[in-house]
């Protein structure tokens, strides 16, 4: 029997090729996480170690140098980590951020994409992945490169 997906990916499962169904995740994900929804985040692939999330430009998360803030591409890079990481984690498992850096190497500016690719954990053994999303923009220049380590381990009882 196959073993039954964590509920944030069974919820992006049940919703993502529905109308407006990415658009309905992101938004209850916001919901579930409100720092993260302060930057609008759009959700547009989630399969397990795989997350592809979009920021769009705006006011809200622009700073006085005319581009996307530090701190947005931070939660952009964190959040894509997250969602790979957290729909790849047996069911009996947990995951906790350790440490998260960033590498800035262009000003972010447009819709920006962030990308996480990460190997899936074969058991709640309590290790550390440390695992890297790749925010592009619209030119596909990588803007900054973010770099999280989660901590996986068996859920408290």
């Amino acid at each position: 029997m196959a073993e039954k997906p964590n509920p944030v990916y069974a919820r992006w499962l049940s919703l993502k090729d529905k109308p407006g169904g990415k658009r309905l995740f992101s938004f209850l994900l916001g919901r579930m996480a409100p720092y993260s929804g302060s930057i609008s985040p759009l959700v547009e692939e989630l399969e397990p170690g795989h997350a592809v999330v979009v920021m769009h430009d705006r006011g809200r998360v622009r700073n006085h140098l005319d581009s996307i803030h530090a701190v947005a591409l931070m939660n952009l890079g964190e959040l894509s980590s997250g969602l790979a990481v957290i729909s790849a984690i047996p069911a009996d498992a947990r995951g906790i951020l350790a440490g998260l850096s960033i590498e800035y190497l262009k000003k972010g500016r447009g819709t920006l994409t962030a990308v996480c690719d990460c190997e899936r954990p074969e058991s709640a053994e309590r290790r550390e992945y440390e695992v890297t999303a790749d925010i592009r923009d619209r030119e596909n220049d990588t803007v900054a490169k973010v770099t999280a380590r989660w901590l996986i381990g068996p859920k408290e009882r």
